[in-house]
């Protein structure tokens, strides 16, 4: 199968139109072509006058670990063009940089998440070039998550950096179809366009979003692999807990755990609470001491998530219960630690982190409402899938 990137390269009747334009371009490390040449060097030898380039979250080269930690502008030192941060003192485009160029290329690999900030960057990108009179073009790539639809949608007044609109925390498109859907939504006069991929084939193993022939390059400091990026919709929200998510160790957000954690103990209350929530995945009790972040130098038992393997099953895999679970197996057992971490999280200062980034109160409230059953956060979650699945069915693309 081709990306948008490797379509894009290898015909010129898709490039003709930017023929005397200035172009920009918003990428990171995972922006590269089949054979792994970054995005920005394949365009500038392909004759594309890139004049700037605009980073996301954890900047063009993704060297920034965690979240809010920002990037600077700079000149690129290849090509000494100016590089505008999109996660520093502003997190939008802003005049100056909107006058370096016409057409706004946006290569982009997503992991399928509501929270993943690159799904806002780019309805803020949106938003900008449609005020500015500037085009869009997505060049589109798999969201390696794949098609399935889970979590509850995102409430009014609870929109973020990690909550861009009425969306399921996994929602089953890739960036250039949640391009179409903001368009849209928010009604965007703008020239977007998005160059699709060809042969991508999401309901299709072992990959089921991923093509297992292409490599898979970081897209952000701690998206190691696509077995992340399948448990990321559930892994995520430890962001809002005092349980570690793996951060300090060589596999993040496949994990959960923290100090005096008893793994087997928390595994089988889950296996009591709710036995259809943990299908489609195998979860290994593991020990591990993260180097740096939450829990530093200090010895965890935990789970880990295994969303790959002859025991994987795309269509019963659903990660945002199975961690929902695994909250309340921990707070049955641990009622005496504080569960939910607080503090200032993407920018969002006077709320709870784990509510920001489930766009609502009401994951929390049923994980600490000891009578609450599956069936109660089955009830809430459902209707929001559905309308979810439903409403995506006008922009999908493939």
């Amino acid at each position: 199968m081709n990306f948008g990137i490797d379509r894009f390269l290898a015909d010129p009747a898709l490039r003709a139109p930017l023929a005397g334009k200035r172009v920009a371009l918003l990428a990171h490390p995972a922006s590269v072509t089949a054979d792994l040449t970054h995005s920005l060097d394949a365009l500038i030898a392909a004759g594309v006058n890139v004049t700037a380039l605009f980073g996301p979250q954890h900047g063009v080269r993704g060297d920034l670990q965690d979240n809010m930690m920002e990037s600077p502008d700079e000149t690129d030192p290849v090509y000494g063009v100016p590089v505008f941060s999109l996660y520093g003192e502003v997190r939008r485009p802003t005049g100056p940089s909107m006058e370096t160029f016409d057409v706004l290329l946006v290569d982009l690999q997503d992991v399928g998440c509501r929270i993943y900030t690159f799904v806002t960057t780019l309805l803020y990108v949106l938003e900008a070039c449609a005020a500015a009179g500037k085009a869009v073009w997505v060049l589109d790539r798999p969201n390696p998550a794949g098609r399935p639809v889970e979590g509850m949608t995102l409430r009014p007044g609870w929109e973020s950096f990690v909550g861009a609109g009425p969306m399921p925390m996994r929602h089953g498109l890739t960036l250039g179809e949640l391009g179409r859907w903001f368009v849209t939504r928010w009604r965007l006069d703008v020239d977007y366009r998005v160059i699709a991929m060809a042969g991508w084939r999401p309901d299709e193993g072992p990959g089921f979003g991923w093509p297992p022939e292409r490599v898979w390059v970081n897209p952000s400091p701690n998206a190691a692999n696509f077995n992340m990026a399948r448990a990321y919709a559930g892994t995520v929200m430890l962001e809002g807990t005092t349980l570690s998510e793996g951060r300090g160790t060589t596999r993040p957000l496949e994990m959960f755990g923290a100090p005096g954690l008893d793994a087997r103990a928390v595994l089988a209350e889950m296996r009591v609470l709710a036995p259809a929530w943990l299908a489609g995945c195998t979860l290994r009790p593991i020990w591990f001491q993260p180097t740096f972040h939450k829990h530093v130098g200090a010895l965890c038992g935990g789970l880990f998530i295994h969303a790959e393997g002859s025991a994987y099953d795309h269509g019963a895999f659903r990660p945002w219960r199975l961690q929902a679970a695994a909250f309340r197996a921990v707070r049955t057992l641990m009622p005496d630690v504080a569960l939910w971490r607080d503090f200032p999280y993407e920018y969002e200062f006077d709320k709870l982190a784990i509510d920001v980034i489930n766009g609502g109160t009401r994951l929390r409230e049923w994980v600490d409402d000891p009578a609450a059953a599956p069936g109660d956060l089955d009830a809430l979650a459902t209707p929001d899938e559905a309308a979810g699945a439903e409403e995506r069915l006008d922009f999908l693309l493939y």
